[in-house]
């Protein structure tokens, strides 16, 4: 490649020419998953733990309302229950009833719930399935007075449901060709009507430039006259249209305003009513919102509605009947702001503490209900009058699972560190109160930065035992995620990536130097792009940490781009072709970095063989030349690799094969960070 000889001495773990499973890689995959099976189980305390586990991940799921009418929406799971429920109220405060189990759809309870979208009076309810966690959703409808499920069925990873008014019709995106993840469509269904027959609002580029980014999306009016039609140019920006969808629906004419094209930028439009607000990131890293003009939506005739701030990140807004709502960020922790609805009376949102929160609203009600979640705190689903959110005493706890341990146990902490080039980062620290800082102290260092995702705080009931035993879980917020907003997201992509692996390397030498732990109970995690973050981590430092958590991984960057979706990330990695961006992955592609008769850590790779994101050739390859490389003692330091026969990038698993996984982790850990012997 570029003149450069590549040695891939694992090309034939990638399958046969279309990457799928041949029966050699079939049965070496067997044997890897049996060699995993055969450490794993067999390890002091593992079933103990598994018990516990068990007991811990048996604690409830609930969802915030969905607000239809007098209908309330939300999702609910109990117990043992493998999947989430949906359920309906009549009222807040009404009798439940059951519209969705999904754990009654399949015997193996791999049939999951990818999504649903209660119609605007909330008489009908789309929702998505799929199957063993290949995330190919296809829609079905119910009546929801009854129950029962209508004949309309659309396959084709489907999702973006918008409603028409009239409850009758809906815009949907889907994939015209399940096999091709760059041919995603916007397309009307009539209820009752053969889906072969939809029509087509717009599709994909077929050729070009904006042929494999991740395409377009729309969103609507409730009015149903208007709608926006974005189309992804990169992991980071995007063109926004809009759309006169009357002239489409009755005289099938697509008239398509520009409101921003060209720019490096996200922006995103909703309207209230005739009114047309645009959130954008356009000169403003941290996200501002302008009013436009439905007649004139061009960037010229915007008016500022919601400054920038310096201090904290926009990340979106919503209607009540009363004001708007805006969603900020500072410091990877939630900060609400109402305002009226001519912009004034700005005022802070009360929240029960510094964590995570959202908010489930609805134009035609102050009413909400709050979404909340720490460290250390539960989620919990308060309802409130945001008429009178000034007080958090004011809220009423809607509900809150209950769970078997103390979260009064821990301490949590926000900490700030320099990274290589003197960058701060900011990192939370969760522990026992009380532990000692003696540098010997087992610790998970976890991160993702990537795709302007934000890292932040929430609950994790199955944490506890590892707490219980000592040990310290950090969250980094580095380069390449959205904490800080679209500058720090950039910082962290392209030519900038080594930035990411260099904010990681940091934060495990500060909490070295600062006394939490050496290299010998240190262990780093991370999956899919934190999967590649800690592929390139081990192979540059692999002094650093003694174990390795390794999910669903990215770790061959000079061919990540052939398979799969993978296309869509090239604005976010680069293209291996271009002879630049070829510098940069082979700087730290994990694969083409691994040097034999190093002494890497112990390590754990993960995958699915249903995987429609990250091919699990990746996990393979990179497992395959780990054990023929390392100069360690596999008895003592092993490279497991275990690919879930019946999972893909990780969602949609029952409760069974979730708390396997967990254990499988955590015990792995406990191994190798000598905790076993204290167990």
């Amino acid at each position: 490649m570029h003149g450069v000889e590549i040695v891939d001495p694992y090309r034939w773990l990638e399958g046969d020419e279309n990457a799928e499973l041949t029966d050699e890689v079939d049965a070496w995959t067997t044997a890897q998953n049996d060699y995993t099976r055969s450490v794993l189980d067999e390890l002091p305390g593992r079933d103990k733990l598994e018990a516990r586990l068990t007991e811990l991940m048996q604690v409830g799921y609930v969802g915030a309302p969905v607000m239809r009418n007098n209908r309330y929406f939300n999702t609910e799971r109990k117990g043992d229950q493998d999947h989430g429920v949906v359920y309906v109220r009549l009222g807040h405060n009404g009798k439940k009833r059951v519209l969705l189990d999904v754990n009654t759809l399949s015997d193996d309870k791999l049939t999951a719930l990818g999504w649903y979208s209660p119609s605007p009076d909330g008489s009908l309810m789309a929702f998505g399935l799929y199957q063993a966690g290949d995330e190919n959703t296809t829609l079905h409808l119910m009546d929801v007075a009854t129950g029962k499920w209508l004949d309309d069925t659309i396959s084709g990873k489907v999702g973006g449901v918008q409603w028409l008014p009239d409850n009758k019709r809906f815009f949907y995106r889907k994939l015209a060709d399940i096999d091709n993840p760059y041919s995603k469509q916007i397309k009307l269904h009539v209820i009752g009507e053969d889906p072969a027959y939809d029509r087509l609002l717009f599709e994909q580029d077929k050729e070009g430039p904006l042929a494999t980014t991740w395409g377009p999306f729309f969103s609507m009016q409730r009015e149903g006259d208007w709608g926006l039609i974005g189309y992804y140019t990169s992991t980071s920006s995007n063109d926004l249209y809009l759309v006169d969808v009357k002239k489409w629906l009755d005289k099938n004419e697509l008239v398509m305003t520009p409101i921003i094209e060209h720019a490096d930028a996200n922006s995103y439009g909703q309207f209230v009513g005739e009114r047309l607000f645009i959130s954008t990131q356009v000169d403003a890293p941290n996200g501002m919102v302008y009013e436009a003009d439905i007649l004139a939506p061009g960037r010229a005739n915007w008016k500022v509605f919601v400054p920038h701030r310096e201090d904290m990140v926009l990340e979106g807004m919503s209607d009540t009947a009363d004001c708007f709502v805006l969603d900020y960020s500072t410091k990877a922790q939630t900060y609400i702001k109402l305002i009226d609805k001519d912009g004034s009376n700005p005022r802070e949102l009360a929240l029960p503490g510094i964590g995570s929160a959202s908010l489930s609203t609805r134009y035609d009600r102050s009413e909400a209900f709050l979404s909340f979640t720490s460290f250390n705190e539960p989620r919990g689903v308060y309802r409130l009058d945001l008429n009178q959110a000034n007080e958090a005493s004011k809220y009423t706890l809607w509900t809150r699972p209950e769970i078997p341990v103390d979260p009064g146990l821990l301490d949590v902490k926000q900490v700030t560190y320099n990274s290589k080039d003197g960058t701060p980062v900011t990192m939370f620290l969760v522990h026992k109160k009380g532990m000692k800082l003696d540098g010997n102290n087992p610790t998970i260092l976890y991160g993702y930065g990537g795709f302007g995702i934000s890292m932040t705080p929430y609950f994790s009931a199955t944490m506890f035992p590892w707490y219980e035993a000592g040990g310290v879980f950090a969250l980094v917020n580095l380069r390449g995620g959205g904490e800080y907003g679209d500058d720090w997201h950039k910082a962290g992509t392209l030519g900038n990536k080594q930035n990411v692996y260099d904010d990681f390397i940091a934060a495990g030498e500060w909490l070295i130097d600062e006394g939490y732990t050496n290299s010998d109970k240190l262990a780093i995690s991370g999956g899919s792009n934190g999967g590649l973050l800690v592929g390139a981590v081990m192979v540059q430092r692999p002094d650093l940490c003694k174990a390795v958590l390794c999910g669903v991984p990215l770790l061959d960057m000079l061919r990540y781009d052939r398979f799969l979706m993978a296309k869509y990330w090239v604005p976010e990695y680069g293209d291996p072709a271009n002879k630049e961006h070829f510098d940069w992955l082979k700087a730290y592609s994990p694969y083409h970095n691994v040097k034999p008769g190093t002494a890497y850590p112990a390590t754990l790779i993960t995958a699915g063989e249903n995987d429609t994101r990250v091919h699990p050739l990746h996990a393979r390859k990179m497992a395959a030349l780990l054990q023929a490389s390392t100069s360690t003692d596999p008895s003592d330091k092993p490279v497991l690799l275990w690919v879930d026969r019946d999972g893909g990038h990780g969602g949609g698993k029952p409760l069974s094969r979730r708390v396997r996984d967990i254990a499988d982790q955590r015990i792995f850990l406990m191994w190798q960070l000598g905790m076993l012997k204290e167990n």
